[in-house]
């Protein structure tokens, strides 16, 4: 076994455990590692994450000097375009050298002397703007922890309280928390389990929350009235089927608050009148398998109407509306049918106008229509191979709304629509040092399936990197749950491309590019799909378009799922594979109902106890299907000891299973475990993260050959 630097590769012992499923034997080595609190486990994960260190020390130069590169475009101070509620209009702000943001507020002057009343003793970030006033600083909330992520942060309906969630760990466990906002202090309340998810009642004093269980699921969703103790908190709504997540969100409006029940294919919706908050949920419509609705307020007489998005009767969603007062399905009343190739994502309600969410495949755009009955228009993405979106906009009565549009080579920009003519009107432009977006170019392309189908893909280079199949390139994929990963622009992306890499984002079936039936093409049965759309991207690429011989693989999660498959299944079509937090112990993982993300993920993934889909995950499970000794390529994998989403045995009893199966490769396999506080996605704060893409990139530009 060949030696990195003074160290070898952790050798985990071999534990066997013989399960049998369908007449199948399945023999599992490692499951041992399953138990993280022992003693022994840890000691494996400190000795794995002891590997990579050593591996990577050489290439710590090269980290330094990218992750510089990519501080250097980090603009010293960031601040976000402003939202308005009443009295007070609200932004984000990261300082100069913070990790982290600030929220701040600024009145109006037709309100000064009121919003000086309602500041009071604040502190304040700026003596020139006396009005504006830092509300939250999340840097101090991480004195004293090497990680803190913000979850709720909801100002109430008077704006002078501040409902605010923490988690110091990683873990998605978040302590709630209330702040006067006039004093800067936080109130006694103090709700130490709570998930994402929070409204507030039109009385300032009552708050919705929702509560995981302790497979992480959100289940349930209480009241609590401020000044009491979390005992007294009342039990709203409980959700028993464990397939079943809740989430709770207050209409813009402000004269409702919606409750909602979700699988991976149905849904149901509660709402509660907040001016009332004690007042019983009332049910829209029974839940009915495989059809799914969302549900936006417009006020008027009785109480108004909901407009309700869904797919009964119609795959690519259809918008209906029905009144308050009686909101079932025997009520509803079509406003736009389904349009084929058109996927309706989600419906925003303002005064006289509803705004939704669609997309084809070629980009996200809006669509806005009059309630008076007048024709709709669109709002595409002026960027080329971007994308457009509603911004943060909590005002329900207004002219105006905000947009925010971006590209992989376009840093956000924020514009005011005129909801009646659409005319845009440019607000703010995100600002990168020493950035030109006109030195590079992205583009969209589509590469022939296995099975016939199209498969898009983004391209984003350099103007003077050709396409010429000279470039070397790095592949990215996801490819479930319908998840859409829109086009974001990102500075530490020019790291590479500045060194002459292509970057590649293949919209494989199973994620939302395509709507809802590119979803359906790649879930359960059709989970093939995926792995066969990303193999077909690269082949497509290769040759022509980059080389063919210098191609890194990169995903995550469930996309860290893809490369454990594209791995087993064209070893040799890559030079690096970069597989982070991936689940790739599909079926022992499915058939344990005990951990998170299992029960209500058999929508997605199949259940593995009826013998047909077992017999599909089977087919694909990484950990079941190694690829073959000999013809692999250096593979980096990552985990995180608190990740609540994917368990941190399974990348570790993966890279145990590929070390054992292959010796001789078995030191160019590094496992990247994060021992400490550390979330799903990686650390916190915005420099901490760009170290992390540092050693992601430098691992991979050592692949292509560039990291001299």
């Amino acid at each position: 076994m060949t030696e990195v630097g003074t160290q070898m590769p952790p050798v985990a012992r071999r534990e066997p455990q013989v399960r049998e499923l369908h007449g199948v034997r399945r023999t599992d080595d490692y499951a041992w590692l399953r138990e993280v609190e022992d003693p022994a486990v840890l000691a494996h994960l400190q000795a794995e994450r002891d590997f990579y260190d050593a591996s990577t020390l050489h290439l710590r130069p090269l980290t330094t000097t990218l992750a510089n590169e990519m501080s250097s475009r980090v603009p010293p101070t960031d601040t976000s375009v402003s939202w308005r509620l009443d009295t007070f209009s609200y932004y984000t702000r990261t300082p100069s050298g913070s990790e982290y943001t600030e929220l701040c507020r600024t009145f109006h002057n037709s309100d000064a002397d009121t919003a000086t009343k309602s500041v009071g003793n604040a502190r304040r970030h700026d003596d020139s703007l006396p009005s504006d006033q830092v509300l939250l600083s999340v840097g101090s909330l991480a004195e004293g922890s090497s990680y803190v992520e913000l979850g709720v942060c909801e100002v109430s309906p008077d704006e002078r309280l501040l409902a605010y969630s923490v988690d110091r760990s990683g873990e998605e466990v978040y302590a709630l928390h209330f702040r006067d906002l006039a004093t800067g202090a936080d109130l006694p309340d103090v709700l130490p389990r709570s998930y994402y998810g929070g409204a507030w009642a039109a009385d300032s004093r009552t708050f919705f929350y929702t509560v995981h269980d302790e497979k992480y699921r959100p289940f349930q969703v209480w009241r609590h009235l401020l000044g009491t103790a979390p005992g007294s908190d009342v039990l709203v709504r409980e959700e028993p089927d464990e397939r079943f997540e809740v989430s709770v969100r207050r209409c813009r409006s402000g004269d409702l608050v919606v409750i909602w029940s979700e699988s991976r294919d149905t849904s149901e919706v509660w709402i509660v009148d907040p001016h009332a908050p004690e007042g019983p949920a009332r049910l829209v419509e029974p839940r009915r398998r495989g059809v799914e609705y969302s549900c936006e307020h417009v006020p008027g007489p009785d109480g108004g109407h909901l407009y309700i998005l869904t797919n009964d009767g119609a795959t690519e969603f259809r918008l209906v509306r029905a009144p308050v007062v009686n909101p079932g399905r025997d009520s509803w009343q079509e406003v736009l049918p389904e349009r084929p190739g058109l996927r309706l994502l989600g419906v925003d309600a303002f005064a006289g106008h509803l705004v939704l969410t669609r997309r084809d495949v070629e980009s996200q755009s809006l669509e806005v229509l009059p309630l008076d009955g007048g024709a709709s228009y669109e709002l595409r993405p002026e960027p080329v191979a971007g994308t457009i979106r509603l911004d943060r906009n909590e005002r329900y009565d207004v002219a105006e709304v905000t947009v925010a549009e971006e590209s992989y080579t376009e840093p956000v920009c924020w514009r005011a629509v005129d909801l009646a003519t659409g005319r845009r009107r440019l607000l703010l432009r995100r600002t990168v040092p020493s950035y030109d977006p006109a030195g590079y170019v992205s583009e969209r392309r589509a590469c022939p399936g296995k099975d016939g189908v199209e498969v898009p893909v983004t391209l984003v280079r350099r103007r003077d990197v050709p396409l010429d199949g000279t470039a070397p390139c790095l592949l990215y994929g996801y490819g479930a749950y319908e998840a859409i990963d829109e086009p974001e622009f990102d500075s530490s992306l020019t790291v590479l491309l500045d060194r002459g890499v292509v970057f590649a984002h293949a919209h494989v079936r199973g994620g939302g590019e395509g709507g809802r039936r590119w979803w359906l093409e790649g879930r359960l049965e059709h989970k093939q799909s995926t792995f066969s759309d990303h193999v077909a991207v690269a082949d497509g690429l290769a040759g022509t378009v980059v080389d063919g011989t210098r191609i890194v693989t990169r995903g995550l999660s469930a996309g860290g799922l893809l490369q454990g498959a594209v791995l087993s299944q064209a070893p040799q079509r890559w030079v690096g594979v970069v597989a982070e937090v991936p689940f790739v112990d599909v079926v022992t993982t499915m058939l344990d109902a005990s951990i998170p993300l299992t029960v209500n993920e058999w929508d997605e993934w199949g259940d593995p106890r009826r013998a047909e889909e077992f017999a599909w995950m089977l087919a694909y499970s990484p950990y079941d299907n190694l690829p073959p000794a000999g013809e692999r390529p250096p593979l980096l994998v990552t985990g995180a000891l608190h990740d609540p989403r994917v368990m941190v045995w399974e990348p570790a009893k993966w890279v145990a299973a590929l070390r054992e199966s292959d010796p001789d490769w078995s030191p160019q396999c590094v496992f990247r475990c994060e021992l400490g506080a550390g979330a799903h996605v990686g650390p916190s704060g915005r420099y901490a993260q760009l170290r992390y893409e540092a050693e992601v990139y430098a691992w991979a530009l050592e692949r292509f050959g560039l990291a001299g």
